[in-house]
């Protein structure tokens, strides 16, 4: 076996019951829970029992995931594995840089619950909805939204899927353009443009109040959204709030580095889908649960290094 990647699971990923588990067969997974407990009040009782109109809400949503996916890889530190790299898709990114020592846990949480809050509140200023562009490059997206005034690509997920974050304006015809040029346009459920201009306002509020923010450099180099490449300083985890997620970029320099095993630490399998898509034969774990902890400790301790 070659290296190993934690990949820290973003917005969308969430469902109601996830973490409990975790929670109940890990003392580490549990002391993550009550540590968020302690700084934002009912944070486990959200995760472990809010509905999925609850969950959905930006400023619950990005706390509660941070929780999770920690709490996953805490489990897995306790168990004895450790990662080689880490990455998390947007959100998750903040948990990866907390997991890898780069932020104390404490300012990184604090941190995620104020961008929840301001990132909701661009969503309500500036209304947006986001499309995933199926069956076209990158590069085909990018010059369909240079034919309408408020698009713009976000997420590069896979050779052949871009999300797009649209101004209300621009949301009704953009799915026409994009069938007119041989793709199609899903929209997702989100509340807001996600990493486009219309963000820029909560990057800006999140510089000037967390401009003193603690960061050093951690020991398990982590992979920013923002270039695909190493972090190279706390200024990116700004830049991430209305920047591009390159994450199809991402996987594949983790993949050159001799990344051949992932485990996706954090509710769901998106970003699990996603590595299966991009590299095809490799290794993929997931850890939300506790049947997944097992299996994914069996599977990293078997194998040789």
């Amino acid at each position: 076996m070659g290296r190993v990647a934690f990949l820290f699971s973003g917005q969308g990923s969430q469902y109601t019951g996830m973490g409990l588990e975790l929670a109940k067969c890990s003392e580490s997974a549990a002391k993550v829970f009550e540590f968020a407990d302690s700084i934002r009040p009912g944070t486990s009782k959200q995760c472990f029992e809010g509905t999925d109109e609850e969950l959905v809400n930006t400023r619950n949503t990005q706390p509660c995931l941070f929780c999770v996916d920690l709490a996953a890889a805490e489990a897995l530190r306790e168990r004895g594995i450790a990662p080689d790299y880490l990455a998390g898709f947007s959100l998750g990114e903040i948990p990866a840089l907390a997991f890898g020592g780069y932020i104390p846990l404490e300012e990184a949480f604090k941190f995620i619950i104020k961008r929840a809050e301001y990132m909701d509140d661009c969503g309500k200023k500036y209304p947006g909805t986001m499309y995933a562009v199926i069956g076209l490059k990158g590069e085909d997206v990018e010059k369909i939204c240079s034919m309408m005034e408020g698009c713009y690509p976000v997420n590069y997920n896979l050779e052949l899927q871009t999300v797009v974050s649209c101004t209300v304006e621009s949301a009704n015809d953009f799915p026409k353009l994009v069938s007119d040029h041989g793709g199609k346009a899903l929209k997702l459920a989100v509340s807001g443009g996600f990493h486009s201009p219309m963000m820029t306002d909560a990057r800006t509020r999140l510089e000037s109040e967390f401009k003193d923010m603690s960061y050093k450099e951690g020991k398990i180099p982590v992979f920013a959204n923002v270039t695909g490449e190493i972090y190279e300083g706390r200024e990116q985890l700004f830049e991430q709030i209305n920047s591009p997620v390159l994450w199809h970029r991402l996987i594949l320099n983790l993949n050159k580095h001799g990344v051949d095993t992932f485990v996706e630490v954090g509710p769901g399998k998106t970003l699990s889908n996603m590595v299966k898509k991009i590299l095809g034969k490799v290794k993929i774990l997931n850890v939300e649960d506790e049947k997944s902890l097992i299996k994914a400790q069996e599977e990293l301790t078997n194998a040789e290094r």
